[in-house]
């Protein structure tokens, strides 16, 4: 088969959230059957020489801000709302005719700018494009739009029932989970790929190199201090109050808890809330965003900014007590990096990922004692953790490898190209 031209489109292709992360590595995989990747977004940091950014396509940039303050948390909206949505989604939509003509593209992968409004101009311009070109499209869906409480109430019902996601001949969904794949057949009467988030379980993690080594130093942590890693954004569905609850529990001045990533889409008012709440029960709670990223670099002033792969190898115990999540990233990079995990059972958990057998620290909404004791078990019983964690790494293996996406995508792109192999 002939190389293709992949270009990845969204509102954002940049930092360690999910959607960026999960991107890259289809590009990987496309990348070593000899598809080439091109990026489109508001944001990115991918190669300029491969990537086209639009500004306007971000979904923090100001005119989309506005638009999207003006038409959620109501039921009606303007005519000069429609207007500003309709403008911009043709400027948009123009761009992305530039962008499959400068780069040749041959297919398209939408990554939640279908699913998940955060852009609806965007949306409805990919809508129209696909329509009017045919070009073939995976719409790689991680969140939609009705899982998510503060898009129900909106005056932009017509829109999201066009564009997010649209049913058009020419794409090929992709969901992550099965609640998705059946919600998208049942609402939208859509079929669709079960694709789940993967990492490379072929190949182990590198020990820490003199890069990665000192980042446990940089953060201020003394050498007999117990890291405590919650890997995740900081909004409130990612329940982070219940790992401040479980340090103070446990009573170890030593148990510091450290947050990866920063609040992104959603505000500062849960950060705020954090922060009081660590330092009513005493906890030390540290975020760390400004000097983790998706890759190595320095900051403006010349400090490291470590990669999450150097992050992991230092944690003794992470924390993911999420109430909702499409998948889980974080609790497979918790299985990669053999690390012992507390999760709360939150839906997907349930139906995708605990059926398979992993051994975690689970609680159902609250800290019981039994939970607590099993934190306390896990961080004092080497055995008992060792076991864990390599139970855990080999069944990833099997289900969340990138052998599994590799499948996927082959079986994807011969639906389109008409050949039997990648």
């Amino acid at each position: 088969m002939e190389p293709r031209h992949i270009g990845f489109v969204s509102t954002r292709f940049a930092g360690t959230d999910g959607v960026s992360l999960e991107s890259a590595k289809w590009a990987e995989i496309l990348w070593d059957h000899r598809h080439v990747s091109f990026w489109y977004a508001g944001k990115l940091d991918r190669d300029p020489a491969i990537s086209m950014e639009v500004p306007e396509a971000y979904f923090l940039h100001p005119d989309n801000e506005e638009i999207t303050n003006r038409v959620f948390g109501t039921m009606r909206r303007s005519r000069d709302v429609t207007r500003k949505i309709t403008a911009l989604a043709e400027y948009l939509k123009r761009t992305l005719y530039e962008f499959v003509k400068r780069f040749e593209i041959d297919i398209l992968v939408v990554e939640n700018a279908l699913c998940m409004p955060m852009h609806i101009p965007l949306g409805v311009a990919l809508t129209h494009f696909i329509a009017e070109t045919g070009l073939p499209t995976i719409a790689h869906h991680h969140d939609f739009y009705w899982e998510r409480d503060r898009f129900a109430v909106n005056a932009v019902g017509d829109f999201l029932q066009m564009a997010f996601p649209p049913a058009l001949p020419s794409i090929h969904h992709v969901t992550i989970n099965s609640f998705a794949q059946q919600d998208l057949a049942h609402r939208k009467g859509v079929s669709s790929t079960l694709v789940p988030n993967v990492l490379n379980f072929e190949a182990a993690p590198e020990k820490p190199d003199p890069f990665g080594a000192d980042f446990r130093e940089a953060i201020g942590l003394q050498p007999d201090d117990i890291l405590v890693l919650q890997p995740t954004r900081v909004v409130p569905r990612k329940g982070i109050e219940h790992s401040i609850r479980l340090l103070k529990r446990l009573g170890d001045p030593r148990l510091k808890l450290v947050v990866t990533h920063e609040s992104g889409d959603e505000g500062l008012d849960y950060q705020h809330v954090l922060l009081e709440l660590a330092q009513q029960e005493g906890i030390d709670l540290r975020f760390v965003h400004t000097c983790v990223a998706e890759q190595r670099k320095s900051d403006e002033s010349g400090n490291k900014v470590y990669a999450l792969e150097d992050v992991y190898p230092h944690a003794d115990l992470v924390t993911y007590p999420s109430l909702y999540e499409g998948f889980g990233n974080a609790l497979l990079e918790a299985f990669y990096f053999r690390k012992p995990v507390l999760v709360n059972r939150y839906s997907i958990f349930i139906s995708d990922i605990e059926p398979k057998g992993f051994e975690v620290i689970a609680m159902n909404g609250v800290l019981t004692r039994t939970v607590v004791e099993r934190v306390r078990r896990v961080l004092n019983d080497p055995e008992y953790r060792e076991r864990m964690v390599n139970h855990n790494f080999e069944l990833a293996k099997q289900f969340f490898s990138y052998s599994v996406l590799r499948r996927k995508l082959r079986a994807i792109i011969c639906s389109f190209v008409g050949a039997d192999d990648l």
